[in-house]
């Protein structure tokens, strides 16, 4: 298993820094993550945001296959339906050939109907679009694209929740990218239906953890950030589905945590509570990689400092985290 992290490159308006700049330090982020033991950097994908969030992940694992030498490249999710299955195995072998071997492919098929409709591609069948681009991309990369991808095979993931979505990978004999202990047995039930051995089952995905030496202090300093994560979210699906929501504030925020309440998607822990928790959440999985939130919403620097320095220093080890970045 290896500990890692996700990037989404958001650079929301608010406290926006000029776009060069900012993929510029990311990429000298994931580079300060190599150097402090990393196993893996994972890359998201969503189109039309105004916060610019990441929309093609492969570019930039691109980028960071140039400039790193040992830390897996993941996409967490690719939105595969919404591309031609040889565009994505040629930029993936590609990726694969810069990086010596990294890369590690993962699909998922997204909530975003603005999304589908931007591509004019059916929103109603984006999981069987998306499978089909996984089985059709996996047989271009072993027969047909050049150059070829160094790996072979590139390891595939999806990216699909609950039990149906976890049966759906596994017949598909490819890992999971889910945490989630009640996926293992329809994921490996799934495997067997599909021909593959149970034994051969590979978890992995996003924890919601950011590790601060003071949780109290770091949470209330993230409250503007995790409000605007948590709003592009619910305001875009409530419009997808043509309903309106007023916006969360910090004072929102700041009241639920006050009464005992989480925070949405993201939780706050020291580093011996956060070993607890990861431990107790990855108990009994295969699970092969493990990531948090690099950043949230361009979260302060300092913020990123000291989470990466505890999360890469002091949970990772505890953990029993790679020192080296390894193949899965």
């Amino acid at each position: 298993m290896d500990v890692g992290i996700l990037l989404d490159l958001r650079n929301p308006a608010d406290w926006r820094r000029p776009w060069s700049e900012h993929y510029d330090r990311t990429i000298e982020l994931v580079r300060e993550a190599e150097r402090r033991g990393a196993g893996s950097v994972w890359l998201t994908e969503h189109h039309l945001f105004e916060d610019g969030y990441l929309p093609q992940p492969l570019t930039l694992a691109a980028a960071l296959a140039t400039r790193t030498s040992r830390i897996r490249i993941g996409t967490g999710i690719l939105l595969g339906a919404l591309r031609h299955p040889l565009h994505i195995a040629e930029q993936a072998a590609l990726v694969d050939v810069l990086s010596a071997g990294r890369l590690e492919l993962g699909f998922g098929a997204g909530w975003s109907r603005a999304e589908y409709a931007a591509f004019d591609i059916d929103f109603d069948r984006r999981f069987r679009r998306t499978d089909h681009t996984l089985v059709e991309v996996e047989r271009l990369l072993r027969e047909t694209v050049r150059p070829p991808a160094v790996q072979q095979p590139v390891p595939l993931w999806l990216g699909y929740q609950g039990p149906r979505g976890a049966r759906r990978a596994g017949r598909l004999g490819v890992g999971l990218l889910a945490l989630d202990g009640a996926l293992l047995e329809p994921y490996q039930t799934g495997l067997a239906d599909g021909g593959h051995d149970p034994a051969r089952a590979r978890m992995g995905g996003l924890l919601d953890v950011i590790v601060a030496a003071d949780p109290e202090r770091t949470t209330d300093r993230l409250l503007p950030y995790v409000a605007h994560q948590a709003n592009s979210y619910r305001q875009g699906k409530a419009r997808a589905e043509g309903r309106q929501i007023p916006a969360l504030t910090v004072d929102d925020l700041r009241a639920t945590v006050r009464s005992g309440g989480q925070l949405p998607g993201i939780t706050v822990r020291t580093p011996d509570d956060a070993i607890r928790a990861i431990r107790a959440q990855l108990a009994g999985l295969p699970a092969r990689h493990v990531y948090c939130w690099g950043s949230v919403a361009g979260m302060p620097d300092d913020l990123v400092e000291e989470h990466l320095d505890l999360l890469l220093g002091v949970v990772r080890p505890a953990l029993g985290g790679a020192d080296r970045a390894g193949v899965s």
